[in-house]
């Protein structure tokens, strides 16, 4: 059996293809740089993280970038030899307006070098490029209408032809759907299929009315008829679903002539209640189609299924990642993001003291511009993280630790700082909405320390956090805390990033004092937590 999600944490709106025996999806990354993960599999059951697209300031430029603005709903394809990445990189979603500015990269290798970047268009987002079999290449994406009069701002889907020779939209762009009732029509992908072209689109808003909806036509500029049966995959209005929020879904057929649609999906950590902690992620469904000619589940029904029966693909495996990074290499491993930009040596270096991660502290957690902080997704709803810290603080302003980051509104933080009467101590901050406080009752004097092991045990909706001084004994630090607010829904407005677990130093004085981290270990296979209670 396949489980699903097959990718799990913080990988949505997937776009998937398979070049020979290979199959490739790529996912949306929002403001964590580098932009685009790419995962990789031969049997649509193992994946691996084997890539990201946008790695350098010259492909991709987030600073200042709001939460969750940035990389949306990129698409993935390949035509004679070259991969094609086309990708949204928001500037703005505040008020009626949006800026969303699409950008076209390539490469002749999937795991580069990519080249910069081409502009397309900026009337909608989630663009999707269509390479027809007479040899055009069409750009399909949802048009977005600021207008206040219109009760609806995801305003259809337009079509534009694209020149590889000229590497510019050429001739009209035209609106080639309305969508269906469901409305919030977005994620469009066309396929060709027995004479007729297939535009499969997500509806419903990317929440827990999701939905993706097909429609078909003779002519690539429609009139395209709406399938009788959609929406073909939804988790609306069945909260028993563990999978839910379905939607936004991609198709690929194997060389044995199967079908499959990836999706996105969330999973909310606490029965009945609507927070995903882990933010959207991929799952996969085996697809058919139809006697006359439409899309369906296999099996029947719309509702995305946890399990599902293995594709007719030999199994490949891939071998199990190390749960600790001794900051050995010269680059930062694969699944550490950092932060609207690159790393650089202004601030962070794995060189400076060999086996160690250095980081200068900089800005504040409400940063936009400047955070010297580094983290990777959280991907299980049990897991701890556990790292190894030296700083001597010598001011308050100054701070470096472990912590659970979603965005600058929401985060729980395990800090070493200073204190006029405590020293050097140990405490406990956290942002919920926005809304900043310091946990005292958490803080701890360590004295003359050298060095502090810091460790956080995640259990669905809670976090514990321990800390050990000197290697000495673990002892909890603080209250189990409910992180139900490091998720996509805890705010009025919609939010897009699950939970990240990091690394990071903060020094508002200006005078970028830094933290060594010695390793940091995240580990899904869960210790039982300390005893030890600090008094």
């Amino acid at each position: 059996m396949i489980h699903n999600p097959i990718l799990k944490g913080f990988n949505p709106d997937p776009s998937i293809i398979r070049v020979g025996e290979d199959y490739y999806i790529a996912t949306s990354t929002f403001e964590w740089f580098p932009g685009v993960q790419i995962h990789h599999s031969r049997d649509l059951k193992n994946w691996r993280l084997l890539t990201h697209v946008l790695t350098k300031t010259s492909q991709l430029n987030m600073a200042g970038a709001d939460d969750s603005c940035g990389i949306w709903a990129p698409c993935l394809s390949y035509d004679n030899g070259l991969f094609y990445l086309i990708y949204t990189d928001v500037k703005s979603k505040a008020g009626a307006f949006k800026d969303t500015p699409n950008y076209l990269v390539t490469a002749e290798n999937i795991e580069g070098p990519w080249s910069d970047p081409m502009f397309l268009n900026s009337s909608g987002f989630d663009p999707s490029l269509f390479h027809d079999d007479d040899g055009r290449k069409w750009l399909v994406n949802m048009l977005w209408d600021f207008r206040q009069k219109r009760r609806e701002a995801f305003a259809g889907i337009v079509l534009q032809e694209y020149s590889a020779v000229e590497q510019r939209l050429v001739g009209e762009s035209k609106i080639i759907f309305n969508g269906t009732s469901i409305q919030i029509t977005e994620a469009p992908h066309l396929y060709k299929r027995n004479g007729y072209y297939y535009l499969m689109v997500a509806e419903g808003g990317t929440e827990y009315e999701h939905a993706v909806t097909m429609a078909r036509s003779k002519s690539i500029y429609g009139p395209y008829e709406v399938d009788p049966q959609n929406p073909i995959l939804t988790s609306a209005n069945r909260m028993d679903l563990e999978l839910q929020k379905a939607g936004h879904g991609c198709l690929v057929e194997t060389q044995n002539g199967e079908w499959a649609m990836v999706h996105l999906v969330g999973r909310p950590v606490v029965e009945n209640v609507k927070r995903c902690v882990l933010g959207r992620e991929t799952a996969i469904q085996r697809m058919e189609w139809t006697a006359d000619g439409w899309l369906r589940l296999e099996g029947g029904g719309n509702s995305p299924l946890v399990n599902i029966l293995e594709f007719d693909l030999p199994e490949h495996p891939f071998p199990n990642e190390p749960d600790t990074d001794n900051f050995e290499e010269e680059r930062l491993g694969i699944h550490w993001n950092t932060l609207r930009l690159p790393p650089d040596p202004t601030w962070m270096s794995l060189t400076e003291r060999k086996g160690f991660l250095r980081i200068r502290g900089r800005e504040s957690l409400s940063s936009k511009h400047r955070q010297s902080l580094v983290a990777r997704r959280q991907q299980a709803m049990n897991c701890e993280a556990e790292t190894e810290v030296e700083i001597n603080p010598d001011h308050f302003q100054q701070m470096a630790g472990l912590i659970l980051y979603y965005d600058t509104k929401d985060y729980v933080y395990l800090r070493i700082s200073h204190d006029e009467k405590l020293g050097k101590c140990l405490g406990l901050v956290r942002s919920v909405k926005g809304t900043w406080e310091s946990l005292s009752e958490s803080e701890v004097s360590i004295g003359e320390s050298i060095t502090c092991r810091l460790r956080v045990v995640i259990h669905t909706d809670t976090a514990q956090f321990y800390y050990s001084v000197d290697n000495g004994e673990w002892r909890s630090i603080g209250p189990e805390l409910d992180i139900l607010h490091l998720s996509d829904e805890a705010l009025d407005l919609t939010r897009f990033t699950g939970n990240f677990i990091g690394l990071c130093a903060q020094d508002l004085s200006g005078a970028q004092k830094y933290a060594d981290f010695n390793y940091f270990r995240y580990s899904e296979n869960m210790a039982l937590p300390p005893a030890s209670k600090n008094n």
